[in-house]
């Protein structure tokens, strides 16, 4: 499957923050739109800024994603990028922010992992797909 629809994505939400906040999921076999921001990290070999759209989840702490890659056998290189340097930024529709990075374990894994589910249902098949456990990221506003 080609990714063009990443980068149609990504080019929607700078030009239009307010309609590219919610993607069209269709494109991809989703039931609809669902909620993304623009996560900037820095590339930990290129030293170069590497922008990605994800679907996000909101909790009190800041914003949730998850790094499935779709179920495949190794992590989205965005979440490699954020592991050698949590400091990212985040647009959420035109709202930009600096943000920490920071993979969750244990009982906060569970309960944000639930929480992204009614989000992206996909996520229970990616993680049925492999053998890694799927990281899942908060990404805490830094104000």
């Amino acid at each position: 499957m080609s990714l063009d629809w990443i980068d149609e994505h990504r080019q929607l939400y700078l030009r239009d923050p307010e309609k590219g906040h919610f993607w069209d999921s269709t494109v991809v076999g989703g039931s609809g739109p669902v909620p993304t921001l623009l996560l900037t990290t820095v590339g930990r070999k290129s030293g170069q800024k590497r922008m990605m759209p994800l679907i996000y989840g909101k909790v009190d702490e800041g914003y949730v994603i998850v790094a499935s890659k779709g179920g495949a056998p190794k992590h989205p290189d965005w979440y490699v990028n954020l592991e050698a340097e949590p400091s990212v930024e985040v647009q959420v529709a035109s709202n930009k922010f600096p943000a920490r990075a920071e993979t969750v374990t244990g009982a906060e894994r569970s309960r944000l992992w639930e929480l992204m589910l009614p989000i992206w249902p996909p996520y229970a098949d990616y993680q049925k797909k492999t053998e890694r456990e799927i990281p899942v990221v908060l990404l805490r506003p830094m104000r």
